[in-house]
């Protein structure tokens, strides 16, 4: 099994008993050139790794945050190949790993092998794919592996306890535990064995779990930080850029970032 940026990332976060900080941006919202000051602002405020959505008409797994984000980033005509460019331009200054969260067809729409070989040359560690089944994911996962980029499949407290060791063993990178039976979205109450189901997980996992949908803030990181090894925060960023001007921005999302980083410090 190869290792690459982000398997070096866990292994330095474990190190520092702190915990991952992954932050979700849907590419092309507000506009690139924008998001690129926040993903500067972000990575400076304490998050150690960067999930890159690439915007679909179809999002399934997305709740209303980050389906107005994808809906406004293709009405600002973001593609597969300018996402992909604008990563490559981008990546000297990002200094924590890179993923991409793209649903099935983008993907198969682009080309697995062409995309595979666009995606490292633009950095990127690990691509989720949400509505791809793990079982049915060797061929991808054998193109993206020979370019040393994991494929990260995702786990939900619905997933039967038998399929649990299974795609524990087939993830790449992290296992993503999703913490409720349902669309991504802030919360802020996760269900009470929510906490006990992600240890279990972590028993199960030879790869760091990593815990996303309904983290909103620093509670949900306070409350669970035992029982993961990090934590994915997307619609809750989104919403930091919906709801403020464009010239405060950036300071609300150092602001809340920042919070977020000392909750995962420190952390078992």
């Amino acid at each position: 099994m190869f290792k690459n940026r982000l398997d070096e990332s866990f292994s330095k976060l474990k190190r520092r008993k702190q915990k991952a900080l992954i932050g979700y941006l849907a590419a092309g919202y507000p506009k690139l050139a924008e998001e690129r000051r926040l993903i500067q602002a972000m990575q400076e405020s304490g998050m150690t790794a960067l999930e890159v959505g690439i915007p679909f008409s179809d999002p399934i797994a997305d709740g209303p945050t980050i389906q107005y984000a994808s809906q406004k980033a293709l009405g600002n005509g973001v593609t597969v190949p300018k996402i992909l460019d604008w990563v490559s331009r981008f990546q000297p200054e990002i200094q924590v790993p890179i993923l991409i969260m793209s649903y099935l067809n983008p993907i198969l729409a682009f080309g697995l092998k062409a995309f595979a070989v666009r995606a490292k040359s633009a950095g990127v560690t690990g691509v989720i794919v949400p509505d791809l089944i793990p079982e049915e994911a060797d061929e991808i996962r054998k193109i993206f592996s020979s370019h040393k980029i994991h494929l990260v499949h995702m786990v939900a407290p619905t997933t039967p306890k038998d399929r649990l060791k299974t795609i524990a063993n087939k993830t790449g990178g992290f296992l993503y535990a999703v913490s409720v039976a349902g669309v991504t979205g802030a919360r802020r109450k996760l269900p009470v064995e929510t906490k006990a189901w992600l240890a279990n997980l972590r028993r199960l996992s030879r790869q760091p779990v990593c815990v996303g949908f309904g983290i909103s803030g620093p509670e949900q990181v306070r409350e669970l930080k035992a029982s993961v090894d990090g934590f994915i925060v997307g619609s809750a960023l989104v919403e930091v850029v919906r709801k403020n001007r464009p010239a405060a921005r950036i300071a609300q999302m150092r602001r809340f970032i920042k919070k977020l980083a000392k909750e995962c410090s420190g952390g078992r």
